[in-house]
């Protein structure tokens, strides 16, 4: 009976040392897993170590390939939309010569002739100068010697001194000198040395469209119900011509140049009026950012700082603003009163103000309103 007991305790004990040391091996391999884990991850974090990494960076980390796709269908997509633009100017120019200009010239007034062929001519030249200045003209770079470039900071893309209020374009894949967005319509950049080409066209696109929607109004409205009128005769002959014999279908009511001269007043009108609003609002907004002295870029960065040192209990204050008036007279590069004739009502093609890489107080401003920073 005593040696029972002593066998059965000893195999209890036996198999309590085995369960021990299956613990210890188990405890020992889930230690050697976390080390091996944590070891992992302080190599990863090491590796991608960055102490200006946040959440913007994270989001824009993992949004680069839809970036990348963007930027690159723009780049190639550009030539599309200023062929675009050429052939939608181009046929509504064709169609004011071939069909409204001999019509004006039969029933209008002299007086009125005059100021259409006027006003017309000149507002068509000012779109084309200046649309050829947009595309054409560089907005402005910042020199690839980097000894003497006073920069603001460093541009992550290009790891090289950035001026202030130049911005790196990832379409362009270049630094713009004081860049306000990439036009797709121009195929370039708006910067320092277009902005006031691109803001300039839109103006006098915006206005002649608004001339020839204006001055085609019962032109068109007269287009629009001879067109409804054709297409009620047109029933009305099939319905005949379905009861007669081949021979006898009557001809048709209205000839193909009448149709192609109410079908083309119509698409004008049509043209020139949708252009006019969403090109118009366009306008009006880069009009107010130019009053306040600043790019669209900068309106983003400046409201962010506005609201930054509003917390604060400080006031922000644009460094680049003189003044609504004197905003527009450097903008548009207007030193003396005569350069409103010849600087903005006619083409011309001068310089802006400054280089754009240091902005010192330009000399069409007599003094400096508005300190860099009030307190």
């Amino acid at each position: 009976m005593r040696s029972r007991q002593r066998m059965f305790a000893a195999v209890m004990r036996l198999l309590l040392k085995c369960l021990r040391l299956g613990r210890r091996r188990r405890f020992r391999l889930v230690r050697q897993v976390e080390q091996l884990w944590h070891y992992g991850h302080l190599c990863l974090h090491s590796l991608l170590y960055n102490s200006f990494t946040n959440g913007d960076v994270v989001l824009d980390s993992l949004f680069e390939p839809v970036y990348w796709l963007v930027d690159h269908v723009t780049r190639w997509f550009g030539v599309v939309f200023v062929a675009l633009v050429i052939g939608l100017t181009s046929s509504v120019v064709a169609i004011v010569y071939i069909c409204l200009l001999p019509l004006i010239l039969q029933t209008y007034t002299p007086a009125w002739i005059c100021w259409h062929l006027a006003y017309g001519h000149w507002n068509l030249i000012m779109i084309v100068f200046h649309y050829y200045m947009a595309i054409t003209t560089s907005p402005g770079h910042p020199p690839q010697a980097k000894n003497d470039l006073i920069g603001v900071s460093i541009c992550r893309k290009c790891i090289a001194p950035k001026p202030a209020r130049t911005h790196h374009c990832s379409i362009c894949n270049r630094c713009v000198l004081k860049m306000d967005h990439h036009c797709p319509w121009l195929n370039n950049c708006v910067g320092h040395y277009n902005h006031r080409y691109f803001f300039s066209f839109c103006l006098f696109m915006t206005m002649g469209c608004i001339y020839c929607s204006i001055s085609g109004w019962d032109m068109f409205r007269d287009a629009y119900a001879a067109i409804e009128r054709m297409k009620l005769l047109e029933k009305e002959r099939l319905q005949v011509a379905a009861n007669q014999t081949y021979y006898q279908t009557p001809p048709p009511t209205f000839s193909f140049r009448q149709r192609a001269f109410h079908k083309s007043v119509v698409y004008l009108w049509v043209l020139c009026s949708s252009v006019a609003l969403a090109l118009g609002a366009l306008t009006l907004w880069h009009a107010a950012l130019i009053t306040r002295g600043e790019t669209s870029i900068e309106r983003h960065i400046n409201r962010k700082e506005r609201q930054r040192l509003q917390k604060k209990g400080k006031v922000f204050r644009n460094p680049y603003s003189y003044g609504s008036w004197d905003n527009w007279k450097v903008f548009l590069g207007v030193d003396v009163p005569r350069h409103w004739l010849t600087r903005v009502l006619l083409p011309s093609p001068h310089l802006p103000h400054g280089t754009g890489l240091s902005w010192d107080l330009p000399p069409c401003v007599m003094e400096q309103r508005v300190p860099l920073l009030a307190i």
